[in-house]
């Protein structure tokens, strides 16, 4: 890539993200190529490497791809929603770099590096159903009330070993210190950290090459579940990019310790699942804090804006939970919510008001699945908070004590329930849009669709 400066860059809209990656090659001169990518609706990142000497030509005339990219199933099979795909010849968009997202990539065999690309239609517009653009609508949405969200994701995840059970299933991590298979939850354990202390020295330098603000890992319920924390900010869709190259770093420090990660909802039939929990607060245009009025419960408006998340959780269900497993998660005393109840410092409920400093009073949303795309679990509880500031809407009594054994009947705890209350949504097309609203649904009825159609080992046990 020439790294001599440009007169014409000034005119270049491209031109910020066009200097950034110049400023990663110029400190990595050892990197031979780039990868442009995009995160699909499912959180994947595809796209295409790039040798460094062609990587000036995504500035000047983008990178051409299928505009189907968004609309595969988990494992990028082509679904063709609404003639999207094979029925419409496949066309091409233009893809154009991000600014902020380029990096070098760690732990890589071949030394690269990556930016993030947004996928235009032929008339130049964003797609309407990229769920990166589909986040960027509903901030617009959110500036049009003169605020703007501070937010950060949690995400869950398994550390698993290479090998597998005998149906295939994952095993928990061989202790790197006692050679014996991890067996015990130990919850929160400094020993488990210090057992895993080359997976966390990995993962925190991989984090700082590749610009991700992790902030605390900690061990959680399960033998051989972590979880990583993110850095609260202001930019929510670089809060958002940041946590797919989470799951991208962490998955490649665990290759480097000779183990695998999972960011799987619910992995252990019997172990607690891994979510994403999402922390959001709302500063008006002077800075201050909107949900802060001094006390642990928070303002009138933390209570609408918890409003409109529970009035839009049912609708939202299948972005929180996008595949049949992931609601395995939602059972009694496994701290995933099987209610949209509002608990100040109650982790049992679905939406939580951490304790803490009253300058940073939070609402804590529960709900997703590691496994859910961040854009899009981003873009649905903005919606529900604008919904809810909007119209004042009431959450409803606080929970107390432990209400994981009170089920909301009102929620959809299946994905083909989820997929019909999102076809019928009233409020959050009005947000996402209604082509993108149909065009995730199609594709998600066809992967459900699709995999009811295996057999399992189990019904031939026992069924045959």
């Amino acid at each position: 890539m020439n790294q001599q400066t440009n007169p014409a860059k000034e005119m270049n809209p491209h031109a910020a993200a066009q200097a950034e990656l110049e400023a990663v090659l110029l400190a990595n001169p050892n990197i031979r190529f780039v990868d442009a990518a995009i995160a699909d609706i499912c959180g994947a990142l595809r796209g295409k490497r790039i040798a460094v000497s062609d990587a000036v030509k995504l500035f000047e005339s983008g990178m051409q791809i299928p505009m189907s990219l968004h609309l595969m199933d988990v494992r990028g099979e082509m679904m063709n929603p609404q003639g999207r795909g094979y029925s419409d010849g496949d066309p091409d968009g233009t893809a154009w770099p991000i600014p902020g997202t380029a990096s070098p990539v760690w732990g890589a065999d071949l030394p690269r590096a990556q930016i993030l690309m947004s996928l235009h239609d032929t008339a130049g517009a964003p797609l309407s159903y990229d769920p990166r653009a589909i986040l960027e609508r509903v901030l617009a949405r959110c500036r049009e009330l003169d605020l703007t969200p501070v937010a950060a994701h949690e995400l869950e995840f398994y550390l698993i070993d290479a090998a597998r059970d005998e149906k295939g299933g994952p095993l928990p991590p061989i202790s790197p210190r006692t050679g014996k298979r991890e067996n015990t939850p130990s919850v929160y354990g400094i020993e488990d950290l210090n057992r895993y202390q080359g997976f966390l020295t990995a993962l925190a330098e991989a984090a700082v090459v590749q610009g991700v603000p992790l902030t605390a890992t900690s061990k959680e319920y399960s033998p051989g579940q972590f979880e990583a924390n993110l850095r609260h900010q202001t930019n929510v869709l670089a809060a958002s990019d940041h946590a797919i190259f989470l799951r991208q770093i962490v998955k490649s420090a665990a290759l480097s310790q000779g183990f695998q990660a999972s960011f799987m909802s619910k992995p252990y039939a019997e172990g607690l699942g891994s979510g994403q929990h999402v922390h959001v607060s709302l500063v008006d245009k002077n800075g201050r804090n909107i949900f802060d009025n001094g006390t642990a419960e928070g303002s009138d408006s933390l209570r609408f804006a918890a409003g409109g998340l529970a009035a839009l959780m049912p609708e939202s269900m299948a972005f929180f939970a996008p595949n049949l497993n992931a609601y395995r998660r939602f059972q009694p005393d496994m701290f995933a919510p099987v209610n949209r109840r509002l608990g100040i410092n109650n982790r049992s409920a679905g939406l939580r008001v951490p304790v803490g400093p009253s300058a940073a009073r939070r609402v804590e949303h529960r709900c997703a699945g590691a496994d859910a795309n961040p854009y899009l679990v981003m873009a649905a509880i903005l919606a529900g908070m604008h919904h809810g500031l909007v119209h004042r809407i009431e959450p409803g009594p606080l929970a107390v004590g432990n209400v994981s054994r009170e089920p909301d009947l009102a929620l959809p705890f299946s994905l083909g329930e989820a997929l019909k209350r999102l076809e019928n949504a009233a409020v959050l097309p009005g947000y996402f849009g209604a082509e993108a609203i149909a065009l995730y649904r199609e594709t998600k009825s066809k992967e459900l669709q699709r995999f009811r159609k295996i057999i399992t080992a189990e019904e031939y046990e026992w069924y045959l």
